[in-house]
């Protein structure tokens, strides 16, 4: 049947409108992929070829040269050395141990340090940089560059690594750097992405940990281009890093030398310090170490030697250690009745060789007694009842207050490892201890140096420091940072009576420069740079009644661990106080016999800024100081130069 006419007109009209949508849709979507073509492929074109070049670029860290660390003269302490070592990325590397087969064909490698590496490897991030060999020759490292496109991922370098020119002399004061362990990044809250790189070296202990962040300075980077072996085509650009801040010491490296020398022999340790500046001009601990052992890692074996040193050569005695200070304290409750007001200089005490307090028998290291004494023939004598008698007088409250305003039981801000804080007892301090009330017999031992309370060498110094000048001085080890001085420790006035001060440096005189003075065998001949000190003796060991009875032992006659410290404070010159001096010697005994030699030695050693003249020394000793003099110049071979014997 033939449809009508308007209907096949009807039908035509809707397909042609069907056909006119369909297209203007098909039409619309080529016009938008157009569009978006034209966008991705001109607009954004930079944009991708960016990112595809990403995806063959790598980023690497460019470890920053490390600070430099000087005396206050210049000479250098602890600088940086190139160091070629071979490096594997495993991301580039693909097979490692492929690569590492390869690379032992054309190097020597340690089978313990390629062990090492590859657990390195496991645990680090795979873009980072392992280090395989280190220390290897200039003819290893060419060897391998030349033949670098059959080594994916295997680069070799040249770094920077510490190095200690002085060796053992600084090893307490700088302390040294190492690789970076779990430890140390498990301490830091948001480690530096410079810390992740393998055995990348931080420091440990001493001035290299301290003050780390000034020395290890920021990072820098460079992009390379790596073809689909991993292989480094090119550098792409480089950003260096900021090199560390360069450091100078208040230390005088000839000085410490011939402290360190002066030591030698000895478990003990010395401090010189400017009474006016607070600098320290030396500060060794003896036995010592080689710091650069410690690098890039210590063996077992010289490690094991170190530790088992009943010495203790790791110990920087000089800030760690602490000890009873023994006579050395005296001034200290000198001045605590003299600021009270609680006696005067002229006013005597009969010393029968013991006091009786509580029922309690005390003993003055004299057994027959000193007879009557004042102020000064206690010092010059070093009288003990002396200062019971004084001790019961002031009370241990005054007594610690002035402890405190002399640098004693003050923890000294200077960037050593473990800076003690000694101890100056209290009663409350006893109580929340010990659980014990405090007795008048623990205010007497106290008094001259013994019981509770300890002081570290460094302490020693401050005090005799502040003795000297009536400044609150404080250590200072830091003198410049990039060149830029740091604040000086030269303090405000202590508020003493000059009065007060002058008495005790008058008995301090007497002590070395009197005919009866403890330390009068060390005394300094030149009248131009006459000396004024204490000597102590610190028991470590009580002495039962019975042992008195029989007689006390001699230290001599006692096993080394048993045997008293010895001690001595001094500065000098006596008229123009320049430095301030404290030796430690543990179980040396008599402070007289072991310790104010060394002081004397070091204390002209420093006032000549070198070789003293040997008529500055008393006419027994010039013999012995000679051959000293000798053996420090290398004229002679090494000998015992402390002269314990001759002292």
């Amino acid at each position: 049947m033939k449809r009508p006419r308007v209907d096949t007109e009807a039908n035509h009209r809707l397909v042609t409108r069907r056909a006119a949508i369909l297209g203007g849709v098909q039409l619309a979507f080529v016009g938008a992929l157009g569009a978006r073509m034209q966008f991705l492929q001109v607009d954004q074109a930079d944009q991708f070829r960016l990112l595809a070049e990403e995806n063959r670029i790598n980023i690497r860290l460019i470890p920053p040269s490390r600070g430099e660390i000087f005396d206050r003269n210049g000479v250098p302490l602890a600088r940086n050395v190139p160091s070629y070592r071979i490096v594997i990325v495993r991301e580039d590397a693909n097979d490692v141990e492929e690569v590492v087969q390869e690379l032992s064909k054309l190097v020597s490698l340690d089978p313990g340090e390629v062990q090492r590496a590859m657990a390195e490897m496991k645990r680090s991030a795979p873009f980072l940089p392992i280090t395989f060999a280190d220390e290897v020759s200039w003819e290893d490292l060419s060897r391998v560059s030349v033949n670098a496109p059959a080594l994916p991922g295997v680069t070799p370098e040249v770094g920077l690594s510490r190095v200690y020119p002085l060796g053992s002399d600084y090893a307490h004061v700088l302390g040294y750097v190492g690789p970076v362990s779990d430890y140390d990044l498990e301490r830091i809250e948001d480690p530096d992405q410079l810390l992740r790189i393998p055995r990348f070296q931080i420091g440990k202990v001493g001035v290299e940990a301290k003050v780390e962040e000034n020395l290890r300075g920021k990072a820098g980077a460079r992009r390379v281009e790596v073809n689909a072996a991993g292989r480094v085509m090119r550098e792409l650009d480089r950003q260096e890093g900021i090199a560390g801040s360069d450091m100078q010491l208040t230390i005088d490296a000839k000085l410490q030398s011939y402290v360190q020398a002066r030591l030698s022999g000895e478990s003990a340790s010395a401090v010189v310090m400017d009474v006016r500046s607070g600098d320290l001009m030396a500060i060794a601990s003896a036995p010592t170490f080689d710091p650069n052992l410690f690098v890039r890692g210590i063996s077992s074996r010289d490690y094991k030697a170190l530790t088992k040193n009943k010495y203790r050569p790791l110990a920087s005695k000089t800030v760690q250690g602490t000890y009873p200070p023994g006579s050395t304290f005296k001034m200290i409750t000198a001045m605590a009745a003299l600021e009270a007001g609680l006696i005067g200089p002229d006013e005597t005490v009969y010393c029968p060789g013991h006091l009786t307090v509580s029922g309690r028998r005390f003993h003055c290291w004299k057994r027959a007694g000193h007879g009557w004494v004042d102020l000064e023939t206690s010092l010059k004598r070093s009288c003990d009842v002396y200062y019971y008698d004084l001790a019961v007088k002031v009370g241990i409250e005054k007594i610690t207050a002035m402890a405190n305003r002399f640098g004693l039981g003050e923890r000294h801000d200077i960037p050593m490892s473990a800076v003690a804080r000694g101890l100056t007892p209290t009663k409350d301090w006893k109580r929340s201890v010990h659980d014990q009330s405090w007795v008048v017999g623990d205010t007497v031992n106290a008094s001259i140096g013994q019981g509770f309370m300890l002081a570290s060498p460094l302490q020693l110094a401050v005090m005799t420091a502040r003795l000297a000048s009536g400044m609150a001085v404080k250590p200072r080890l830091i003198k410049t940072i990039d060149g830029i001085e740091q604040p000086s420790g030269a303090g405000e006035s202590l508020g003493m009576n000059e009065n007060n001060l002058r008495k005790m440096r008058r008995a301090m005189y007497a002590v070395v420069n009197d005919r009866r003075g403890t330390a009068y065998g060390s005394r300094i001949i030149e009248d131009a740079v006459r000396m004024a000190g204490k000597t102590g003796t610190s028991q470590v060991r009580n002495i039962t009644a019975a042992e008195r009875r029989a007689g006390v032992v001699r230290n001599e006659d006692l096993p080394w661990e048993r045997r008293d410290h010895a001690l001595f404070v001094n500065f000098a010159p006596y008229d123009e106080p320049k430095y301030a001096v404290a030796v430690v010697v543990e179980h040396g005994g008599g402070g007289s016999k072991a310790a104010a030699p060394i002081a004397r030695d070091v204390t002209l050693q420093a006032l000549y800024d070198g070789e003293p003249p040997l008529d500055a020394y008393p006419t027994k000793d010039r013999g012995r100081i000679e051959t000293q003099q000798q053996v420090l110049r290398g004229i002679q071979p090494v000998a015992n130069i402390s002269g314990r014997d001759q002292a």
